[in-house]
């Protein structure tokens, strides 16, 4: 799996992204059992290079995805995170597995609970879990030095850039349902305003509330 993570990172060296993958990335993710986040029917392609159905239309992403996001949000040990869309707990688990301090919202109340209960059974214990509409974030839990979405939204949540530290980064991907988006990065200026940054062209299911 690392070594397919490492290619597509090698064929996207010409792509507007700010750093090369960072091993301690890799390595998190080295120590993370994938195939403990999928359903035991797809247990077989847990760390192939594609995703994989988690049911309720949603899926995992695949390995490559999850470590350009996870880089994106340039963390490092002791910061506190924020997960919109825990889907099967993975991104969670490697966040946790960097030390992070994980917070994980789950609009689908039969996923959310899911995992929950998968990352306590696999040992993520840190990690906080709320079944609830992500779009709002966790206000009692912010700031956060980083904010990551899982899932496509029309724009980018006004109340999760309100809930990002100064010099943090949301990494989100943004565009229409079900077509291609666009993988973009939000940092927060000193004086509470925005830089915005377009990556590259991804596909996510869309991201839903009532928002």
């Amino acid at each position: 799996m690392i070594a397919v993570i490492e290619a597509h990172a090698r064929a996207n060296s010409s792509a507007p992204l700010p750093d090369p993958i960072a091993w301690v990335v890799l390595d998190a993710m080295t120590r993370v059992p994938r195939h403990e986040f999928v359903e035991p029917r797809y247990r077989d392609l847990a760390y192939a290079d594609r995703p994989i159905p988690i049911g309720y239309g949603q899926t995992i992403s695949q390995p490559y995805i999850v470590a350009l996001m996870t880089n994106l949000l340039n963390i490092g040990s002791g910061a506190k995170v924020l997960e919109v869309g825990t889907g099967s707990g993975y991104q969670a688990a490697v966040l946790a597995a960097l030390d992070a301090t994980t917070y994980t919202v789950e609009i689908i109340a039969e996923l959310g609970e899911k995992a929950a209960d998968r990352l306590q059974r696999t040992g993520y214990t840190s990690v906080e879990t709320r079944v609830g509409d992500g779009y709002y974030g966790w206000p009692e839990a912010a700031p956060f030095d980083a904010i990551i979405v899982t899932a496509a939204a029309s724009h980018v949540p006004p109340p999760l850039v309100a809930q990002l530290k100064i010099g943090g980064r949301v990494v989100i991907p943004v565009g229409p349902p079900f077509t291609i988006q666009q993988l973009v990065i939000v940092t927060k200026n000193p004086d509470g305003t925005t830089e915005t940054r377009q990556l590259l062209p991804v596909a996510f299911v869309p991201l839903t509330g009532d928002h």
